[in-house]
């Protein structure tokens, strides 16, 4: 059964994930990437734009897809991607008011955004990783994660 949370005081609370994407040199090769390293553009278009988007869409849709979890009033959702060599490194952070956490929201986001670029380049190669989908910080309830202090 889903946790009881009506005995919790309602808090601001904060969650950080992290995902990255790994691309094989087919797919680096084959796709246009700006000049500050922030966008991928293919036939299907901007692909860091569009998997931004994804990852919104899919934070706000977590409590649809995860049976115990509760649905939220999200105050915030950010997703950054930037590539670093042949790695898109995705965070999604996520910012709530109320009384439980908003972790997997935030790990819903960046895995998210991450099946969104995988969808986008996969016609090239079906050679890309998703790996290490990590909750980087959480603020707020009980416990604080900070591995992480860069803000979004």
């Amino acid at each position: 059964s889903m946790v009881n949370v009506g005995h919790k005081v309602v808090s601001q609370r904060m969650a950080r994930a992290r995902t990255k994407v790994i691309f094989p040199p087919e797919v680096m090769d084959a796709f246009s990437i700006s000049s500050n390293n922030n966008e991928m553009v293919g036939p299907k278009g901007p692909i860091f734009a569009t998997a931004q988007l994804a990852g919104i869409m899919g934070a706000k849709r977590t409590s649809d897809l995860i049976p115990l979890c509760h649905p939220l009033p999200l105050d915030k959702v950010h997703v950054e991607i930037r590539l670093e060599g042949n790695v898109a490194i995705v965070e999604c952070e996520c910012h709530v008011t109320h009384k439980t956490g908003v972790e997997m929201e935030a790990l819903m986001g960046s895995s998210i955004a991450a099946l969104t670029i995988y969808d986008m380049v996969k016609a090239v190669s079906h050679k890309v990783k998703i790996q290490e989908t990590v909750l980087v910080s959480k603020r707020g309830g009980k416990r604080t994660i900070d591995e992480d202090k860069v803000e979004m």
